[in-house]
């Protein structure tokens, strides 16, 4: 019930230990910080501390999931630095970029869109630097998402599905869109959240790792995550998955268009100009992955013991 033939705990067990753990380690960090005298900031969503707490947490329940109960290296989980990864990582900011400057390009000619101010910082500061705190902020969240949502969670649904009658490749397209499914549920307690908006989330998890499946790195993802959402609420003042973006603005916007197409307070991911850029980014990570290797197929050692 609780171990595999390896004597390993079954993919389940480890999901479950490793949520825990993740979860364990964030709430001690956000602890110590209202008891340091972080009470006024704990609901700030520049609150970098807090954010680097979670990135924090995320590695050290990563890492000692995979050693203790995977037996798997932390590199293991997509991070293997070589020079691919980083070419593909700067892909993946690229790809983020272009697709949400598509949807505002597409507001803005649509005129659902008006750019109502410019270089906005914050009170007291100066623009720069007070861009960089969102900057790092969106960095910490990339990270911490990816190596969890996809890093872990799929590698580890993968194995764990790899049983007679659906094998690797089914194994890793059932993670993927139960990862996925997971990933849009956790966002359903978002400020305006909606079942489209949900809906949407769970694309977007399909979307961020479809890189990772067919590669068996997190750096299309990470890249793809960190100028997503950066792009959406610091450059171009949309909200973020519902949160209103915070910190200094390269524009300050306000939408006036449909919120069935245009996201309204939840943001660019709550309409349904989000979905057609998501299946634009599918389809150019494909061409990205087809040109670099040769060949597009899923990454199959997803799915398998690290014993193998």
């Amino acid at each position: 019930m609780f171990v595999n033939g390896e004597g390993r705990l079954r993919a389940g067990w480890r999901l479950l230990f490793q949520f825990l753990l993740n979860y364990t380690v964030a709430a001690l960090v956000g602890s110590l910080l209202l008891a340091a005298g972080g009470a006024e900031q704990s609901t700030s969503s520049l609150n970098l501390p807090l954010y680097a707490g979670a990135t924090l947490a995320a590695v050290a329940s990563v890492w000692v999931a995979g050693r203790s109960l995977d037996g798997r290296p932390f590199s293991g989980f997509g991070l293997r630095f070589n020079r691919a990864w980083w070419s593909d990582l700067g892909f993946g900011l690229l790809l983020g970029a272009s697709l949400i400057s598509g949807i505002f390009l597409f507001g803005l000619a649509a005129g659902w869109v008006t750019v109502t101010g410019s270089f906005e910082g914050v009170e007291g500061r100066s623009f720069f630097p007070a861009i960089l705190v969102p900057v790092v902020l969106f960095v910490c969240v990339g990270f911490y998402e990816e190596l969890v949502s996809r890093g872990y969670q799929l590698t580890n649904l993968a194995e764990g599905l790899d049983l007679p009658g659906i094998g690797p490749n089914g194994a890793i397209l059932l993670a993927w869109v139960l990862s996925s499914s997971f990933f849009g549920l956790i966002h359903l307690s978002n400020p305006n959240a909606t079942i489209l908006s949900t809906l949407n989330i769970a694309l977007a998890g399909l979307m961020l790792g479809f890189g990772y499946v067919l590669t068996g790195e997190l750096a299309i993802p990470i890249g793809l995550h960190v100028t997503w959402n950066f792009f959406q609420g610091n450059v171009y003042g949309f909200p973020v998955s519902g949160r209103d973006p915070a910190g200094a603005t390269f524009l300050t916007t306000e939408q006036t268009g449909p919120d069935l197409l245009t996201g309204g307070p939840f943001g660019p991911e709550g309409g349904l100009l989000a979905p057609a850029a998501m299946v634009l980014g599918l389809v150019l990570i494909s061409l990205r992955i087809r040109r670099r290797t040769g060949k597009l197929s899923l990454h199959t050692p997803l799915a398998e013991s690290p014993n193998r």
